[in-house]
């Protein structure tokens, strides 16, 4: 029996990398799992991997930033499989700009992705959640919306701290309906988005340096934490950061 076995997901950023990892990891642990991104080749390709396991899954082009693609991903996703359970907000980007160099639209462009994303899956994920009589949405955030960070990820920072109390709002105002919903903090994780710094050793080496565990994680450490949150295992964990960082927020 798998953890997740009679549940559907819907992950948003899919296509590769940590949410890559996430919908391989619900769909072994028996949930039929749906994902979005914009890179459909990764996309398709990660659909065809998953089903070569025996794994249940659909690809869908998601651009998490227009509400029109929510609203008929979710619609797709309950004619295909009958409801939705789980929701996990996995899609991100990251910028390096000092504040004074940032743009305008630099700043738009992240905050649609990290925060207005966020906010589009969840609207369109709880009247599906609602009629399934409940769920879970799992949202990733990061350490960096826990505490302050020196160098140029104050953007970011911004995007990960709304992130982390839209989860606590969305727990408290619909827990009446059964829907939990919880934060995933990760430190430094070997995907792409880090890629400028894994490849730099001066970079990497400040910071392991913040790090008491001194690596990065793999993606797997964190998918593990989503699947707690997305499983009834955690039924009366809501509102709560779960957070998966080597100890970097433990000095």
């Amino acid at each position: 029996m798998g953890r997740l076995d009679g549940k559907v997901a819907l992950i948003s950023g899919g296509a590769r990398g940590q949410g890559a990892t996430e919908a391989k990891l619900l769909a072994r642990e028996g949930a039929k799992v749906a994902f979005g991104d914009i890179l459909d080749d990764d996309g398709k390709k990660t659909e065809a991997e998953i089903r070569e396991l025996g794994g249940e899954a659909t690809y869908y082009h998601l651009n998490v930033t227009v509400e029109d693609n929510w609203r008929s991903v979710v619609e797709q996703v309950e004619s295909r499989y009958g409801k939705l359970n789980i929701l996990v907000n996995n899609a991100g980007i990251l910028i390096r700009r000092s504040i004074e160099e940032m743009t305008e639209e630099e700043w738009d462009r992240i905050m649609g992705v990290n925060a207005k994303g966020v906010f589009l899956g969840t609207k369109h994920a709880i009247p599906a959640m609602r009629r399934a009589g409940g769920g879970s949405i799992v949202n990733i955030s990061s350490t960096a919306g826990l505490v302050g960070s020196p160098g140029t990820t104050s953007a970011y920072a911004a995007t990960k701290g709304a992130v982390r109390l839209f989860t606590k709002a969305t727990a408290i105002q619909h827990a009446k309906d059964n829907i939990r919903c919880n934060s995933v903090h990760p430190g430094p994780v070997k995907t792409d988005m880090i890629r400028d710094t894994l490849e730099d050793p001066e970079l990497l080496k400040i910071r392991m340096n913040r790090l008491p565990l001194g690596r990065a994680a793999e993606p797997e450490e964190i998918a593990y934490g989503v699947l707690y949150l997305a499983s009834d295992e955690s039924s009366f964990v809501t509102g709560s950061e779960l957070v998966i960082d080597g100890g970097t927020t433990a000095e």
